[in-house]
């Protein structure tokens, strides 16, 4: 490198760990803040994957941590009924019919799936006057069809929410692809991507479940199952987002492949040859064929 070549300057970062420290922010508190596109991230300079926080964006978020914690505060059903206001029964219900949405879940010891609500979405649905008459009284005729027909959007409506902070943390469209594979199943994957080498590159970007329990264990299974897409709609535009993104990825960059060099008969090493001049070596007849010989003989 010429002595005159100035080097790029890097953007100024920290680490999440750091900035949530600075932030006086709990690390559960910091990811959600994140998930929810409330602190901004960028990919690290340095190579890896990491994801850092631009020291304008810890700058700029100094000094508001309770109106962040206030915006990132979740709740389990029975404290999101009593901020409510309603029996947890029907939270619940509300809930199943996809009129307030998970932003996070875990399994408890018994492994029964905890969901859990963003507070302040919960307020503000709360104080929306065209929600009270779900709040009181019987529910209409059409809500209590479904639910006697078994709907339960709790699930999916998570992982659409999931989806989209998948999607955030993208740089480019095999990134995208990655995300939007997250959620379909691999033999679903396997119809849709049939060449093996894109389908080797675009599971390098397919992000996991999140982590509960070792893998293979029933809680890991539990959970890969909640963050598996099982309604047909839900399948068929993923699938169709799918398809139009991994096309956008294949002009971007196309898959790797191996190099070859020719044929696989080109490159077997060579049988070994005699030298020159050498007679030809006698052929010698099969094991079975001489002990055959011999008893004929004698």
């Amino acid at each position: 490198m010429s002595s005159n070549t100035v080097a790029p300057q890097q953007t100024p970062s920290c680490s999440a760990s750091r900035a949530a420290r600075e932030l006086g922010l709990k690390r559960g508190e910091f990811d959600l803040a994140v998930h929810l596109g409330r602190i901004r991230t960028v990919p690290d300079e340095g190579g890896g994957g990491r994801r850092v926080v631009p020291r304008a964006e810890v700058d700029r978020l100094l000094g508001t941590t309770r109106e962040l914690r206030e915006h990132v505060r979740v709740v389990g059903t029975g404290e999101a009924a009593a901020l409510m206001r309603v029996p947890a029964s029907r939270f619940t219900r509300l809930a199943r019919l996809g009129l307030v949405v998970p932003v996070r879940f875990y399994l408890n010891r018994y492994r029964v799936v905890v969901w859990q609500y963003l507070a302040v979405e919960l307020e503000q649905f709360t104080a929306d006057e065209h929600n009270a008459r779900l709040l009181k009284g019987r529910a209409p005729e059409s809500m209590r069809a479904q639910l006697a027909a078994g709907r339960d959007l709790r699930a999916r409506n998570w992982r659409g929410r999931h989806l989209g902070f998948l999607l955030r943390q993208c740089d480019d469209p095999w990134q995208k692809a990655g995300a939007l594979a997250a959620f379909l199943d691999p033999l679903r994957i396997a119809e849709i991507v049939e060449d093996p080498y894109e389908r080797t590159h675009l599971n390098r970007f397919r992000p996991g479940p999140p982590a509960h329990g070792a893998p293979g264990s029933p809680a890991a299974l539990l959970v890969e199952k909640i963050a598996t897409a099982d309604d047909p709609d839900e399948i068929a535009w993923l699938r169709a987002d799918l398809d139009r993104t991994l096309d956008e990825a294949r002009a971007h960059r196309p898959a790797p492949r191996p190099q070859c060099s020719g044929p696989a008969q080109e490159r077997r090493p060579p049988l070994p040859t005699a030298a020159p001049g050498t007679p030809p070596r006698p052929r010698r007849a099969p094991r079975g064929l001489l002990s055959l010989l011999r008893r004929r003989n004698s």
